[in-house]
This record gives C-alpha cells, structure tokens and sequence, in this order.
C-alpha cells in the first residue's frame, strides 16, 4: 500500500471512528471540507494543516507519524 493511500485511510478511518462528517472535522481543524476531501484522496498538505487536523481528531502532535506516514 502506498502512503497516499495509507493517509487517505487512516484520517477517513480516524474521522469515521468518531462519527465526524469531512464537514464537522474541517470546522473544528479551521480548514475547509475540501481540504478534507482532498487529503483523504491522499493529496498532500502543510504541516500546519497536518497539525490542525491532528489536533481536531483528540490525538496528540507526537501521533504525526501514525496518522500521515513517515514521510509526512
């Protein structure tokens, strides 16, 4: 598996597991649902994004790697 598609799983699998809509998670990330979109199709994004989201999602900065892969 590649890590585009290993991202893409994992924030959609993360936001589902909550019962967070693309929507309701770009709200509390201060991003727009596109981005969600478009990172859960496994486009790359900021680091800053990266931290917002991880952040949105109850998980802690140190949990990067996990969530977007190694080379993230």
């Amino acid at each position: 598996m590649q890590v585009a598609e290993q991202r893409r799983s994992t924030i959609r699998e993360l936001r589902e597991a909550q019962m967070l809509s693309k929507a309701e998670l770009a709200r509390r990330a201060g991003v727009s649902p596109l981005t969600i979109d478009r990172i859960e199709k496994g486009k790359p994004c900021r680091m800053d994004t990266k931290r917002k989201i991880i952040l949105a999602l109850g998980l802690k900065l140190s949990d990067r790697v996990e969530v977007f892969g190694e080379g993230e």
